[in-house]
């Protein structure tokens, strides 16, 4: 590991203090709900590990304790406590109480990081009650604490680390950074509360990004523990992507430094017609791509379409390849490491990379690795060209079958469904649309919704299910068209999000086996073809009741047995009446709309993507061809199943 003993106070800069952070912390970690909770986490976390990509550290250990404090520790060289002479105070204090103070800018101390540039700690040190440090250097242990960015103990030598845990899994002499800190309820309303799950994963991601770099997890409310590490890299991660999947070939792997940037990419074709493609700028999720992303995407189609040429695979000269028929089936990890004073983000949580140079840069190394590598593995080269040619003829067949409906005349004047009941108001915002399962719940929805800004689409039966399917066979499902033209987004190649027309879709379907299944072919239907309707917040489940329970003069609808089991408890005397609903045509219209429909009543289940690997590979089981995954996953979870049959 190598040692460095210019990291000192002369190479922390300052620009500006913490006031805004307490006042505004949303323009600094995104927001003060549950994912900005979370944010404040990942940014301790990418400090230490900042440590580990300048080659610093080995080890980061995180602990979920079960007051919900965190602590995030790591084994690199230890902030600097020596004091600063501009301001007559040690470096830790002043990177811990201003903004924009750090080792990552003018500075050399870290070539690349993930850090928020300094800004990390010290947003999380003034949104948290409790903010503790100590700094293991010259073998002493340095300790300071802050409360809502100001300083509570000034710099104090410690015999030992206050965290138990800690003492016990860090040698004593070993160097390093440990961050205790408690988020402040006056500022995290919705909860302060801790996922596991959550951690868990960004400390997964970081394993996969920083190889070679240990990640230790302990959670002291369950009592568990998990490590990460991995000696592959981006390469060990598309293996995990793709691991339910029906690969076409092995991971084409390119690594290349270019300059000032490393440029590290992984791809692997599968069976599938939809494309995957996570990125990473100094381990940092660009959940909005960037171009890095704009430059792989263009390289990627030339080199196919520069080799198809080449070789004369193009049987239909008129046919030309599309980015889009090469992204079909697409898996690719990428990964950049940029020096830290070159980045460019768009947005204060980074999630789109904003430096204009990454583009060419980026397009010409993924051209120059594509062409020598089609030319040393041809069978590969032939594999990923067939499947593009597939996607050409597929598009083709797709756009076949919607000029065939047009044609047809099988939409009003309006081109909306006639099933469809539309709302008044013209304005996405304030629409909402429900996707009905029955004839006779959609008729009772119809009857009692609010017609201004409430739209009823009754489907009879059960959708296609669309995991992997061709989309010419979807848009020739009278039940898939009629949603599609309803949205109004189009779908594959004519897919336009701004054109949504309800910014609420909501799934209501029975409370039964039948009903659940229903919702699930939806859900993956809307997650497979038109992703940012869930990616963005859209998309929600109904919540209709289990039961109605009448007592004397009062009617009571609960939702679920616990909640039918304690109201029972709370009223007096055995003369009350249970009527338990099996289905939503049970439902008359006014019971419909104060249960299910009414704004200021009504219960919804919004669905959103957490982990979008996750996701990925729970649609693939559930719903893909391949059985032996899915009966795998269901005699594992059949126990938590409750079924009403």
């Amino acid at each position: 590991m190598p040692t460095d003993t210019t990291y000192t106070s002369e190479q922390i800069i300052v620009l500006e203090g913490l006031e805004p952070v307490r006042k505004r912390p949303a323009m600094y970690i995104g927001s003060t709900d549950f994912h900005g909770l979370h944010h404040c986490v990942s940014e301790i976390i990418d400090n230490s590990n900042d440590e580990a990509l300048a080659g610093y550290a080995k080890n980061v250990w995180v602990v979920l304790h079960a007051d919900d404090t965190v602590t995030v520790a790591d084994d690199g060289r230890g902030i600097p406590v020596d004091i600063m002479p501009k301001y007559k105070k040690p470096a830790l204090e002043v990177i811990m109480t201003t903004l924009h103070s750090g080792g990552k800018f003018e500075g050399a101390a870290y070539k690349v990081s993930g850090g928020l540039h300094g800004v990390g700690a010290a947003c999380v040190n003034a949104l948290s009650t409790s903010y503790q440090v100590e700094v293991r250097r010259d073998q002493k242990i340095l300790f300071m604490e802050f409360s809502k960015g100001t300083t509570k103990t000034k710099l104090t030598e410690i015999p030992e680390s206050k965290i138990a845990l800690i003492r016990k899994l860090i040698p004593a002499g070993t160097t390093g950074t440990t961050t205790t800190f408690k988020p402040d309820p006056e500022i995290f309303k919705e909860t302060v509360e801790f996922d596991h799950k959550i951690i868990a994963k960004t400390l997964k991601d970081r394993a996969y990004l920083t190889s070679k770099i240990y990640f230790h997890f302990y959670d002291e409310k369950k009592g568990s523990q998990v490590h990460y590490y991995f000696e592959g890299g981006i390469v060990s991660l598309l293996r995990e992507l793709n691991k339910n999947k029906v690969t076409l070939h092995e991971p084409i792997y390119i690594q290349r430094e270019e300059g000032i940037v490393n440029v590290e990419i992984a791809i692997q074709y599968n069976d599938t017609f939809n494309e995957n493609t996570p990125s990473y700028v100094n381990i940092i999720n660009t959940t909005e791509g960037g171009s890095h992303v704009t430059g792989f995407k263009i390289a990627l189609t030339k080199a196919i379409k520069d080799y198809a040429t080449r070789k004369e695979l193009m049987k239909n000269k008129e046919d030309s390849i599309t980015g889009e028929d090469v992204r079909e089936g697409l898996t690719a990890v990428l990964s950049l490491r940029i020096p830290s004073k070159d980045l460019q983000f768009e947005g204060q949580t980074k999630s789109k990379l904003g430096n204009s140079e990454i583009q060419p840069l980026v397009a010409k190394v993924v051209k120059d690795a594509l062409d020598n590598y089609f030319e040393e593995h041809p069978d590969v080269a032939k594999v990923i060209v067939s499947k593009s040619l597939l996607a050409i003829q597929v598009r083709k067949a797709a756009k076949a079958a919607k000029d065939a409906i047009m044609r047809k005349g099988a939409f009003d004047s309006l081109g909306l469904p006639g099933k469809l009941a539309d709302c008044q108001s013209k304005h996405p915002e304030e629409c909402e649309i429900y996707i009905v399962e029955g004839d006779s719940a959609g008729g009772s929805a119809k009857q009692g919704r609010d017609r201004k800004f409430q739209a009823i689409l009754p489907l009879w039966g059960k959708a296609l299910n669309t995991e992997g399917m061709r989309l010419d066979k979807i848009v020739g499902s009278d039940k898939l068209k009629d949603l599609i033209i309803a949205l109004g987004m189009g779908i594959g190649d004519t897919l336009d999000p701004t054109k949504l027309r309800y910014h609420r879709i909501i799934i209501m379907s029975d409370a039964d086996v039948d009903g659940a299944h229903i919702a699930t072919l939806l859900l993956t239907f809307l997650y497979r073809h038109m992703p940012n309707t869930v990616l963005d917040g859209h998309v929600y489940l109904a919540m209709p009741p289990l039961y109605r329970i009448k007592h004397e003069k009062t009617t009571k609808y609960v939702y679920t047995d616990e909640e039918k089991e304690k109201y029972l408890q709370k009223i007096d005397g055995a003369k009350y009446d249970i009527q338990r609903y099996k289905g939503l045509g049970e439902m008359n219209p006014q019971q419909l709309w104060d249960t299910t429909m009414n704004p200021e009543t009504r219960s919804l289940k919004k669905v959103n993507v957490a982990d979008a690997i996750k996701a990925d590979e729970m649609f693939t089981i559930l719903m893909g061809e391949e059985v032996p995954p899915r009966k795998k996953f269901i005699t594992s979870h059949a126990h938590l199943a409750t079924l009403d049959i």
